[in-house]
């Protein structure tokens, strides 16, 4: 392919995406395909020679597409959103055409720049302490390494990156609720899941400041130093927000690493009335949120904020003769402020992302988000056959349907796993399940960035007649 093939193929590619996300809404949400059947239609060995390019685009529509779920599809209402938006899909495609590898200030001096300045933009948005100095991730799961592994250094004079661990025995805490990746790099550190301790939550489904204490000094008693606390500011199943305040000053009393995973639910500190989420932040040592979730910024791009930063590049710092260069001392090498050594260019998407949003346009979505979630818990708590499941803060409501004439919890829980088959089968709607207190909630968050009070009333209206249809059969 010639550049002047490329400026065709590009122009058609361009007019294809804006024509796709035009008619985004026509699309099934969730792709129906059965497994096994992509891989079928794909041969078992790559081509000797290239291939039109036209032949590869037609292929990319009648294979890939049709086993695509349209994450960007406005009744995409599963999980947590992996948002995008206009601006931010401009500047992946500069990002790919630059193709820079930004390890160091050498190697792209703008985007070390530009990245030190966004995420000291996107701090002061969200209301984090002026001491957080920030850096940019792949996602969250990264950033919590790099707090544990910050952690365990800083806490044995960084004695552990050169001799391994010799028989030392730490403890990392986080509620029942916190995420799974949390277990996945306990282990990737090298603790092992035995070392993490899984506190019990209260009723809103918020770790238990009084059972972290406890625990913490039962570990102390045994010889085991007690390392991280993993509080999290909206957790996944049902955005239960850990009480910040409360397990800092625990962790300040027992010179414990507070780090705090606000994924999700952090965007909403955007917004001023929301910022009680935090508290003080005054014990917080480090902070994650994820752009890529709720603020219209293309997957991957995590913001991770730490207060001691000399600890965490001295964690990951090493410095072979030939990544040397004359202005180390003068600059930010982002290589040693993570695991990567090799990083993309992720602060133009979010660079895009703010200047064409603006705060106030970013607050403006968060809260219509907020509105749109806070009417279906209204209809939910109103509604005779449905009932709520966990406190819904922001936009994600957890919930389940309750049959007429069924008590038994396990009839309940079939109904609902049916119910929730149907409508993923159904492909007008994607929303998915948890469990809560032991019970199957089904879970609905509306957070993609082109989302419209209409599309929350036809989802929960699909969701009203399908329980009907369920019942009457």
């Amino acid at each position: 392919m010639d550049n002047d093939e490329f400026r065709r193929q590009a122009h058609e590619l361009v007019d294809w995406m804006a024509d796709y996300l035009a008619t985004l809404e026509e699309r099934p949400v969730k792709s129906r395909v059965e497994p096994g059947s992509i891989a079928e239609m794909l041969p078992e060995a790559g081509p000797e020679s290239g291939e039109d390019m036209n032949d590869v685009f037609a292929d990319f529509r009648e294979i890939i597409l049709p086993g695509m779920t349209h994450w960007q599809h406005p009744m995409f209402m599963a999980y947590f959103p992996a948002n995008s938006s206009y601006p931010s899909v401009l500047a992946e495609m500069l990002t790919a055409t630059l193709g820079a590898q930004c390890m160091s200030w050498e190697t792209s001096p703008a985007a070390a720049e530009l990245e030190g300045r966004v995420v000291s933009w996107l701090r002061d948005w969200l209301g984090l302490p002026d001491d957080f100095e920030g850096v940019i991730q792949d996602t969250a799961s990264t950033a919590t390494l790099c707090a544990l592994l910050s952690a365990r250094e800083r806490a044995t004079g960084f004695k552990i990156n050169e001799q391994g661990f010799e028989g030392r025995r730490f403890a990392i805490y986080c509620s029942t609720e916190a995420h799974s990746s949390i277990e996945k790099d306990v282990r990737i550190a090298g603790f092992g899941s035995s070392a993490l301790r899984k506190i019990p939550v209260d009723d809103d489904f918020a770790m238990r400041p009084r059972a972290l204490a406890e625990c913490i000094e039962a570990d102390r008693a045994e010889g085991v130093t007690p390392l991280c606390v993993i509080a999290a500011l909206g957790t996944t199943s049902s955005t239960a927000i850990d009480p910040i305040d409360a397990i800092g000053e625990i962790c300040r009393e027992q010179d414990v690493w507070l780090h705090v995973d606000a994924a999700y639910a952090g965007t909403a500190l955007l917004l001023p009335e929301f910022r009680w989420m935090l508290g003080s932040g005054e014990s917080v040592d480090s902070f994650v949120v994820n752009p890529h979730k709720w603020m219209a910024t293309n997957f991957d791009c995590t913001a991770y904020y730490v207060r001691d930063a000399e600890s965490l590049v001295r964690t990951f710092d090493i410095q072979p003769e030939y990544l040397r260069t004359r202005v180390d001392t003068q600059v930010r090498n982002y290589r040693d402020w993570g695991i990567q050594l090799g990083r993309r260019f992720r602060a133009l998407k979010l660079w895009f992302v703010m200047r064409s949003f603006g705060r106030s346009g970013l607050q403006a979505m968060i809260r219509r988000h907020i509105e749109y979630g806070q009417w279906l818990v209204d209809t939910i708590d109103n509604h005779p056959s449905f009932e709520r499941l966990a406190p819904a803060p922001l936009n994600c409501v957890c919930f389940r349907w309750l049959p007429a004439n069924t008590k038994d919890e396990a009839a309940i829980e079939r109904a609902n796993r049916k119910l929730l088959s149907q409508i993923q089968d159904d492909g007008r709607l994607y929303i998915t399940h948890t469990r809560l207190a032991g019970r199957y909630a089904l879970r609905l968050v509306p957070g993609q960035t082109r989302v419209e009070r209409g599309h929350v009333e036809a989802a929960w209206a699909l969701i009203e007649e399908t329980a009907r249809d369920l019942a009457a059969a």
